[in-house]
């Protein structure tokens, strides 16, 4: 296949006017407007919309009426078919403070899914974001506090053994547990541990960071405000390069005006959109579960039946990029990179995912000018 006349997202984060030659499921060749192939293959005309690579969803929980922690390769197919047919095309979706054993199971299921079959139409399953349980009943949101637990390394690594590999990011709340420094330093070889859920003044996340977490979980939510006498977790974040930070831009979790400073604060190479969607995504209003916990959805706000909070979101991770640049004035080009390049890097995936580059995945969204998803490409066939 070749996608002819697209405006390409490249490597450089610019759009070049072009196209996209497609062989066996794999970007062979990107060029320049008039310097396409002579081919007998099937062109695709692109109409002048934008090309970018499949988005790369790095933490979220469900959507369409499902789970991850429903703990059913059912479910997984579905979410992944879902979100394949919003344009994004690989998903890590993420774990919440349950028993430890529940999660277990969860991993389980997850490592089985993995091995498929899998419908072309799923998005591909490259990770799993660990949320809890090494959190902190402070910053709990609408996690379950009678299952949050101390860090453990044995038991990360029990995670990290069922679920054969998949779990790549495990959430904890240093400030919880005396041994946060040296739980760091036993697993960061073997998965990004992320500030998750968190109350640690700047000083507690600076010592989490210098012993090697590098991850940072949805900014401003479930962690101390950012002040002028107190940084706290976003403050550490800041004075730490190496770490990568997600954000969600659903337009209810934080402020344009934050999300704005936010990225010019930390810069667009470690910024990392997310969606932290819930099972309520692309379904009616109405009561829903996470975690176990009750959750009434209104329009595009999702929060706790018991005391009001916000539960995660009800949008998927591409309106999410949408609202970034027409609601918040984001570029688009960083916008599309930080939910493409950067979450494909942080996820170590970026030798084949995240951008579109001669030799990785043919996994290629195109949208109108009004950002509008009009086909999703995925290992080189149209969904």
């Amino acid at each position: 296949m070749i996608i002819d006349h697209v405006k390409v997202f490249t490597e450089d984060k610019k759009f070049t006017d072009g196209g996209i030659v497609i062989k066996n499921g794999t970007i062979e060749q990107v060029y320049t407007e008039g310097k396409r192939p002579q081919t007998e293959d099937e062109v695709l005309d692109g109409k002048g919309m934008y090309a970018i690579p499949g988005l790369i969803d790095l933490h979220f929980h469900g959507c369409k009426g499902d789970d991850f922690c429903d703990g059913s390769r059912d479910a997984i197919a579905r979410i992944a078919e879902y979100e394949a047919s919003v344009g994004v095309t690989a998903i890590a979706p993420a774990t919440m403070t349950l028993p430890v054993e529940e999660l277990e199971q969860i991993l389980r299921v997850a490592a089985e899914y993995k091995k498929g079959p899998h419908s072309k139409k799923e998005a591909d399953f490259v990770g799993i974001n660990m949320e809890g349980p090494f959190i902190s009943p402070a910053k709990k949101g609408a996690q379950d506090e009678r299952n949050i637990i101390p860090c453990d390394v044995k038991v990360c690594e029990r995670f990290l053994e069922v679920s054969e590999g998949l779990v790549k990011f495990m959430g904890i709340a240093p400030e919880k547990s005396e041994n946060a420094v040296s739980f760091i330093e036993a697993v960061k070889d073997k998965v990004n541990v992320s500030l998750a859920h968190t109350n640690a003044d700047y000083d507690t996340a600076m010592a989490a960071f210098n012993a090697g977490a590098d991850h940072a979980v949805h900014l401003y939510n479930a962690m101390p405000a950012f002040t002028h006498r107190a940084p706290g977790v976003i403050g550490a974040v800041y004075d730490s390069k190496h770490v990568m930070a997600e954000i969600i831009c659903d337009g209810v979790h934080i402020h344009p005006a934050a999300v704005r400073a936010t990225f010019e604060m930390m810069g667009e190479d470690r910024m990392i959109l997310i969606s932290d969607s819930m099972r309520a995504a692309g379904m009616p209003d109405g009561s829903y579960t996470l975690g176990g916990l009750d959750v009434n959805v209104v329009g595009n706000r999702a929060t706790l039946a018991s005391d009001g909070a916000i539960a995660g979101s009800v949008t998927n991770l591409m309106d999410c990029m949408k609202t970034a640049v027409k609601t918040m004035n984001i570029p688009l080009e960083t916008a599309v990179a930080c939910a493409t390049i950067n979450p494909a890097k942080s996820l170590g995936i970026d030798a084949e995912y995240g951008s579109i580059r001669a030799g990785k995945k043919a996994h290629i969204v195109l949208m109108d000018q009004e950002l509008n998803v009009q086909q999703v490409i995925k290992d080189g066939e149209l969904l």
